[in-house]
């Protein structure tokens, strides 16, 4: 039964290439062709410098394929592409070395989530839970909505945009405690420092930092 459903499912719902989009065999969401030519970021190519965070790592530059694959996963309900992001992020945790105790992720308003349906960091960092077995906890809860950063330019407009937008949740998860934060995208990282300074102000040990893509870095 559960068979006859996958396969109707895949009739309705042809799967795609989750990069490319191009039509896949069933059960496949990642085409060779992409597997081997995406834009990945390489050696010192995979770190950001931010504000309080020990190490900022992204294995994709945020370009082409990839852009398009994060705009069809924010804002186009393709949730399942979660699961192919979370490979290449638990391989660059392990190239960079990154040591973690928990994992937590950089929250969407409460407003924001509703409407979408879903938090897109948070389905990322409990993908990366699932495959290192390290727990995931609710750390950070967005206090008010603003702007989203996206639409913001310059180093300095987007740390004012996020200031105090974050508050720490049950900070005895977070005291002494070497903490992933986890997010889609890093640009200036403006929202991952802010998030960082919301963690150490709880007692959080050091903070390091994961995202599925980055973009080439602005002035300050």
């Amino acid at each position: 039964m559960r068979r006859l459903w996958d396969v109707l499912l895949d009739l309705l719902y042809p799967p795609r290439c989750c990069f490319c989009h191009n039509l896949m065999p069933t059960g496949v969401r990642l085409c060779e062709h992409c597997r081997e030519t995406l834009p990945y970021t390489r050696g010192e190519a995979q770190l950001r410098e931010v504000k309080g965070i020990e190490k900022c790592v992204s294995p994709l530059r945020y370009e082409k394929t990839v852009r398009e694959s994060l705009l069809r996963y924010k804002f186009h309900s393709l949730c399942g592409y979660a699961q192919i992001y979370g490979d290449f992020l638990v391989k660059c945790i392990d190239e960079n070395g990154i040591s973690c105790d928990s994992i937590t992720w950089v929250p969407l308003s409460r407003a924001r989530r509703w409407t979408r349906g879903y938090d897109q960091a948070e389905l990322l960092a409990r993908e990366i839970s699932r495959r290192t077995g390290l727990p995931c906890k609710r750390m950070l809860r967005k206090i008010r909505n603003n702007p989203a950063q996206s639409g913001i330019h310059g180093a300095a407009q987007r740390r004012e945009n996020v200031k105090g937008k974050y508050r720490a949740v049950s900070p005895e998860t977070i005291r002494g405690k070497r903490v992933l934060l986890v997010d889609d995208i890093v640009t200036t990282g403006s929202t991952l420092a802010e998030c960082a300074a919301v963690l150490k102000a709880a007692d959080a040990k050091a903070v390091c930092a994961v995202t599925v893509a980055s973009t080439p870095r602005e002035k300050k």
